[in-house]
């Protein structure tokens, strides 16, 4: 009986402790340190198109590049790294970013080599566009910004550097918000044939993977990304100004290389950079992903994904998964910015 008494008189000392923790906490509280599932926060809803610049830009020497980014939120908040896709660039994020700085985030969203304002800091370093090449850089940028751990949230190839980081170096990743799921892949994998309706949705990997389609892409880049947009996207209605503040990124003197080359490597038209050998191997073994994880697809998505129920058990941590309704395509950050934040401020608290 004393012991049982004993037990009690703890369990009460303890929940008070938490609940007196949480109240100083307040928003900022974390699911790690409480008992009970906390209820998430809520962002203010916004329409989307809202904002449309961030303001002044920072560079930063990071690794092999000078990086491009923008920065918003407390300087001391918890960190969040929005990445972004191609053809397309931080401008994905605009709404996005205003919403988790008022969360009380820290937030980053940096321009992918061969986009914006990031630029190579050699004229001797090889135009990569290999998967794990743009994991490193993110790994590069946190460590040049001195963030021990981010939450990392993005779509296309920046889901895909998302998920290569968490399964990699999962003490860097304290969650991840990743759009179309589990993204990993392999040169072995991009070998095998896929049924002829699944290839024609990649037609323009093809093209790329020829001295034409780079020339193509080189002329009429421009007209290129937008006819992507309208592709991936076929219920948005951007209109000219929003995809003209993104093109000028793809004005970049590496854009060109750098995409050619991600695709030409997924083929295996292109050769890996060997000081990437080992991180390559590791990722064909399409590692299981242990950090918290909310993937999230926009229900009118025209873009090449996976469905849903293909990855599930690739995370291992506590997982969910979201469609997105309301006509919301590829670009599901931009389509939907207070779904996206949402997504980021909830998988924060499992």
């Amino acid at each position: 009986m004393s012991e049982e008494i004993n037990r009690d008189r703890r369990r009460f000392l303890t929940a008070a402790a938490m609940t007196l923790a949480s109240a100083q906490l307040g928003v900022k509280g974390s699911a790690d340190a409480q008992s009970t599932k906390p209820k998430p926060a809520t962002v203010p809803a916004i329409k989307p198109g809202t904002n449309t610049s961030f303001g002044a830009l920072k560079q930063i020497d990071a690794g092999v590049l000078n990086i491009g980014y923008a920065q918003a939120g407390a300087a001391n908040g918890p960190a969040v790294i929005l990445l972004h896709g191609w053809p397309y660039d931080i401008h994905s994020f605009v709404d996005v970013t205003p919403l988790l700085a008022k969360a009380g985030y820290r937030v980053i969203v940096p321009y992918l080599r061969g986009y914006g304002t990031t630029r190579f800091l050699s004229s001797e370093t090889l135009r990569n566009g290999q998967q794990s090449a743009l994991a490193v850089d993110t790994i590069a940028l946190m460590d040049a910004l001195q963030i021990k751990r981010a939450i990392l949230a993005g779509f296309d190839w920046g889901a895909r550097t998302a998920n290569i980081v968490a399964a990699l170096w999962p003490e860097r990743c304290k969650a991840m918000v990743s759009v179309s799921g589990y993204l990993i892949g392999s040169q072995e994998a991009g070998k095998m044939p896929l049924p002829p309706k699944a290839e024609l949705q990649w037609w323009y990997q093809y093209y790329f993977g020829t001295e034409r389609g780079r020339a193509g892409y080189e002329k009429y880049r421009h007209d290129f990304a937008k006819l992507i947009w309208q592709i991936a996207s076929p219920k948005w209605r951007f209109d000219d100004a929003t995809f003209e503040r993104t093109a000028a990124s793809f004005n970049n003197p590496d854009h060109v290389s750098i995409v050619i080359h991600n695709y030409r490597w997924r083929l295996g038209l292109a050769e890996s950079e060997p000081k990437y050998d080992d991180l390559e191997k590791r990722l064909a073994e399409f590692p299981v992903i242990t950090v918290p994880t909310m993937t999230l697809q926009g229900d009118a998505d025209g873009a090449p994904h996976p469905d849903a129920s293909s990855y599930a058990k690739k995370f291992s941590g506590k997982y969910s998964h979201r469609v997105i309704k309301g006509g919301i395509g590829h670009n599901l950050p931009q389509e939907a910015s207070q779904a996206f934040a949402q997504a980021v401020v909830e998988v924060d608290r499992y």
